[in-house]
């Protein structure tokens, strides 16, 4: 099984892998965690460009390639053989994360994105995807609160420093993404605190795993 976990900045993705990862590993589910950018020891050096606040002058589509290297890397080195070994597989961002801040808010052509993912994925898609929603501007608050007090990198600013119409177009489009492909997808209200999250996660991981 392969499940992602996307949402904006501060929505608490992070957070909620670990509970995710424990329902499996109760069952005796042997579980990949990895997250993107990264995940490989090259993914990780294309991350610290991506992230770098300042690399601020990055044009959108080299923003879109940078992720693209890291994706072949991720996908051909971790996830695909992780997968095929029949192990269940729990990413923080994937694909869908690429369209909703290079499509939906950079304003890449999303049928472009949508090309060099045909070529990147070879038809991957996640069964899985849990979106943690709130509204843009309480994301941004709690991961800024999150850097200041040092519970984040402050090397890893380059998203949190962009302007808030940004990060509404990027939580518009996820929930595009969400309507789009509702068997998929699994709506989380991230304003709660973080175990009526997780809470809301495992409710839901439940009943799409049933008595496994």
């Amino acid at each position: 099984m392969f499940i992602t976990f996307e949402g904006i900045e501060g929505s608490g993705k992070t957070t909620q892998v670990g509970p995710v990862v424990d329902f499996f590993r109760q069952r005796d589910v042997e579980c990949v965690v990895t997250r993107e950018p990264g995940g490989t020891r090259i993914g990780e050096k294309i991350r610290a460009i991506l992230m770098d606040p300042e690399n601020n002058g990055l044009f959108p589509m080299t923003e879109l390639m940078l992720y693209a290297a890291d994706r072949v890397q991720h996908v051909q080195e971790q996830i695909a053989p992780a997968l095929a070994a029949g192990k269940t597989v729990v990413c923080d961002r994937f694909h869908d994360s690429t369209v909703a801040y290079q499509g939906f808010s950079r304003k890449i052509d999303i049928a472009a994105i949508d090309r060099v993912h045909d070529l990147i994925l070879d038809g991957l898609t996640p069964d899985l995807t849990f979106l943690l929603d709130l509204p843009a501007a309480v994301g941004l608050a709690r991961a800024w609160k999150q850097i200041n007090n040092g519970q984040r990198s402050g090397a890893e600013t380059r998203f949190e420093s962009e302007n808030m119409a940004f990060h509404e177009a990027v939580r518009a489009g996820y929930l595009e993404l969400a309507r789009r492909e509702p068997h998929r997808f699994v709506i989380i209200d991230a304003t709660e605190e973080a175990d009526k999250v997780t809470a809301q996660i495992l409710s839901a991981l439940g009943r799409r795993c049933g008595a496994l």
